[in-house]
């Protein structure tokens, strides 16, 4: 159970990979508190958003877009801001952690893996930016990784990426927050979504992953909503630039 934030009532929010893995339990969140959601998904999440709307009586706006398109990633957010009359909270969540060597790794790949992981938060940002401007105001909720703190091997490409963006929600709170326009990161542990079962997840490597969580359970998308709504919302009005680990315990604070 998540708390209330009344100012996110009616609030226009854009997730980016918000029909899939934690990006559905963050659309799914955000509607609980009746706020007007805009998404996008490189895949169909048509069946997704109509579930949504049934449910909540309140169908999120779903716009197909590969999130490396540029320009198509504008266009999603400025039709968002049309469609829900003004941008209140941009989530970039999407990402890509496909697993590599670094001896194989070519441009193409290197070039993939930042357009996704990077190069999209960049210009999710750069799009919202006048439109939070002209309100008065806004949050920007960059996901990134513990993965890059603990020096996981076997994604060199996908750690330096979330370190970047850890850096970069620092470098543009700093430039924005004369126009009130707040940015914090938030970096989820190994979450157990389908994706990640389907892909990565062994019975030995969880098994040894939640031995060094202080919190001896498995995270579940849903485990992350309650961060991102803090930091979405007026509760957390004084708090930017900063990042927010969800992890049950790995990375434990200095």
């Amino acid at each position: 159970m998540n708390a209330s934030y009344p100012d996110l009532k009616d609030a226009s929010v854009f997730i980016t990979g918000g029909g899939s893995g934690i990006g559905a339990s963050l659309t799914e969140g955000f509607l609980r508190q009746g706020s007007k959601v805009a998404f996008v998904q490189r895949s169909d999440a048509s069946a997704f958003a109509d579930e949504m709307g049934e449910k909540y009586g309140n169908r999120p706006h779903y716009m197909q877009c590969d999130i490396t398109d540029v320009d198509r990633l504008k266009n999603c957010i400025n039709e968002a801001a049309e469609h829900h009359d003004g941008l209140k909270v941009l989530v970039n969540n999407a990402a890509n952690d496909k697993r590599h060597k670094t001896l194989e790794v070519d441009e193409d790949f290197f070039d993939w893996s930042v357009a996704i992981n990077l190069k999209a938060y960049f210009f999710a940002c750069q799009a919202a930016f006048p439109i939070m401007q002209a309100a008065g105001g806004g949050s920007i909720v960059n996901f990134s990784s513990i993965s890059y703190m603990m020096g996981n091997t076997g994604m060199p490409v996908y750690t330096s990426s979330n370190a970047a963006i850890t850096s970069l929600t620092s470098t543009l709170a700093r430039e924005f927050g004369p126009d009130k326009i707040r940015l914090n990161s938030l970096a989820p542990g190994w979450v157990l979504t389908q994706k990640q079962k389907d892909m990565w997840v062994t019975p030995e490597g969880l098994a040894e992953h939640i031995d060094r969580q202080c919190l001896k359970e498995e995270l579940v998308p849903d485990d992350i909503i309650g961060g991102t709504l803090f930091l979405a919302s007026d509760a957390s009005r004084m708090m930017t630039g900063q990042s927010l680990i969800i992890d049950g315990g790995v990375v434990v604070p200095s």
